[in-house]
């Protein structure tokens, strides 16, 4: 590639495409986080953005293409912010830290809520590369995590390791967190210290 070539750089018409796409991006992510999958919809998206639904359809052809570019979307965040966790914590500690993570994502209403089941959109995310790699990378180092804790003998070595990856993956849409915010009795801080409680510690008393 010659340095004129690496230089170009984007038309106004492709930098207003991209910073449009962001946007619907970002509206679809904080209408799945307050609404879910299910009661979201085109129009609202569209909406939200300011544009008419014809535009919203020359970026994303469906709401399952609109779920799956913010699931992309939340999967980079989430990459990045594992590669910025102390390399020097042990395993224990750097699986709280992404938990708190997820916790306070969700609290931030920054976290998007999916069904568990449908097949139309799972279809769609299965379908997506950048998904599934993005998927398969987190997996990947949350479960070596989970494997030096378990051989330390912080977390339970008889658990199956991807018992224990799905636990902490059911933290990002945990509905406890949802329930002690609607109750108005605790803060946010308050929220994330119980949730982080009985997902490490258990409900055993300890006294």
């Amino acid at each position: 590639m010659s340095l004129r070539a690496a230089s170009v750089k984007p038309s106004f018409k492709e930098q207003m495409l991209a910073a449009r796409e962001e946007a619907i991006i970002q509206a679809v992510n904080r209408l799945l986080a307050e609404k879910g999958f299910d009661a979201m919809t085109v129009d609202e998206v569209a909406a939200d953005v300011g544009i008419a639904k014809a535009s919203l359809y020359k970026h994303f052809q469906s709401k399952e293409e609109l779920a799956a570019a913010a699931m992309v979307r939340v999967m980079q965040r989430a990459e990045e912010f594992l590669a910025a966790v102390d390399a020097q914590l042990v395993p224990l500690d750097k699986l709280k830290v992404v938990v708190r993570w997820m916790l306070e994502t969700l609290l931030a209403g920054q976290m998007p809520t999916l069904p568990s089941q449908n097949s139309s959109l799972r279809a769609v995310l299965l379908a997506n590369r950048d998904y599934i790699d993005a998927l398969m990378r987190i997996s990947d180092t949350l479960g070596r995590w989970i494997e030096s804790a378990q051989a330390d003998g912080s977390v339970n070595s008889r658990l199956p390791a991807v018992a224990v990856l799905y636990t902490l993956y059911a933290r990002a849409c945990d509905p406890v967190v949802e329930f002690l915010k609607a109750g108005g009795q605790h803060s946010d801080a308050e929220i994330v210290e119980l949730v982080m409680c009985t997902c490490f510690e258990g409900l055993n008393s300890r006294g």
